[in-house]
């Protein structure tokens, strides 16, 4: 622990940054070497709904704000790390000057408050200046993390389309069942596609909201409108995020050429035990039924240009083995076309409501390790910044002493 602490502590920024290789010069296992010339991706997601990891609190001044910004990158230059998850659009407002949506509150404390500077355009800049890429990170349909409409800025548009929006699990949500919301979340993200030179359009994992107990998604008069061709709603429901995905895709192609589409799901597509082509887990959600997210056609119609299934579990677990789950994932894309990144769980390192595993600084580093063996596999993504930053047990400097020993470039 103490070397590895001491490797990161040695790593400088300019020295990084000026050292990009195409390959690592450390292993962490036997086969899929080859892969590597292409480049891996080592990512990390920097969240921004409730200020998850920044800015790390709201109305902080544009000068302490860009601060922050700047730190979480240099941190991830000094770890080796090749590319940033932005989040850009966490509730159905905007990091940058949308004309589609408000300024997020996460930046003023009010929705819709001018912060006096552009966020995304720094992030973009910065991130590149550093040999990272900046992938942005827009969630579709989540319109707030409460239900009180009256909460939300004067011009938001869930404001403005009452009927857009419904209601669920304590929080506000656009109806996917709508066409015209599933074209106006599309122009809302592809604005900044079309305005900044991100490197990629990055979905994390909420399509239809996860299950809430007793309480019901209450889009029976979309489905009676539209949903007549469909053998039930669940069937309904998954077209309507196959058409968001399906279209999206082919819309960032014609907005700009090289922004990648990438989807960040929940990684349990189906228990086998559900569909015999399902994983060998026992996951209590399951993204083709609950979500209604068919994420594994996704890959096969290749429709995104990445998948980064989030295997937050450890090697081993009862329900849903790292191992098992990576290895569905790995088979699942061979053939398509379409990456594969690894999200991985570093925030339940070293958090003592975890299970004996996490609390191992190796465990992390383990599963890259196994993932070298998976010929698939072509990087990993860490949740999240702030716990990069904090890093409590030294789970991310060991995976830094272990397998990034060197700077290399992202896959293209």
């Amino acid at each position: 622990m103490a070397g590895a602490a001491g490797l990161v502590a040695a790593m400088t920024t300019g020295g990084d940054a000026a050292a990009m290789t195409t390959a690592p010069s450390v292993r962490g296992g036997g086969g899929g070497e080859d892969r590597f010339a292409r480049g891996e991706l080592r990512g990390v997601w920097i969240a921004t709904v409730a200020n998850l990891d920044w800015p790390s609190r709201s109305g902080l001044t544009a000068a302490a704000q860009r601060s922050e910004l700047i730190a979480h990158l240099d941190r991830a230059v000094r770890l080796r790390l090749n590319a940033v998850v932005f989040q850009v659009r966490p509730t159905a407002d905007a990091l940058w000057p949308s004309p589609y949506e408000p300024w997020a509150d996460c930046l003023t404390g009010v929705q819709g408050q001018d912060p006096g500077w552009d966020p995304l355009a720094t992030a973009v800049r910065e991130a590149h200046d550093r040999g990272l890429e900046l992938h942005a990170w827009f969630n579709p349909y989540r319109v707030a993390n409460h239900t009180d409409p009256t909460r939300l800025a004067a011009s938001h548009p869930a404001r403005l389309h009452p009927e857009w929006v419904l209601p669920y699990g304590g929080k506000l949500y656009y109806n996917p069942g709508l066409p015209e919301v599933r074209r106006f979340v599309q122009d809302a993200m592809l604005d900044a596609v079309r305005r900044y030179e991100i490197d990629a359009v990055h979905w994390d994992d909420y399509f239809y909201p996860y299950p809430v107990a007793g309480q019901e998604f209450k889009d029976d008069a979309a489905y009676e409108r539209y949903g007549s061709a469909f053998a039930d709603k669940a069937a309904w429901r998954r077209d309507n995020v196959d058409r968001l995905v399906r279209e999206m895709g082919e819309r960032i192609r014609e907005t700009r050429q090289g922004v990648r589409f990438g989807i960040s799901p929940f990684a349990v597509w189906r228990n086998k035990a559900t569909d015999p082509a399902g994983s060998d887990t026992r996951a209590g959600v399951e993204t083709y039924d609950d979500l209604h997210a068919d994420t594994r056609k996704w890959v096969r119609e290749g429709w995104i240009d990445y998948i980064c299934p989030q295997i937050y579990w450890h090697l081993g677990q009862t329900a849903a083995d790292y191992a098992k789950v990576l290895a569905w994932w790995d088979a699942t894309v061979r053939g398509t076309g379409v990456g594969l990144y690894v999200g991985e769980a570093l925030y339940k390192a070293g958090d003592p409501a975890q299970a004996a595993p996490w609390q191992d600084p190796a465990e992390l580093s383990r599963h890259l390790t196994f993932a070298r063996d998976h010929e698939e596999v072509a990087g990993h993504i860490f949740f999240s910044a702030k716990h990069v930053a904090a890093d409590r047990i030294g789970a991310m400097a060991r995976v830094v002493a272990d397998h990034y020993q060197d700077r290399v470039r992202a896959p293209r």
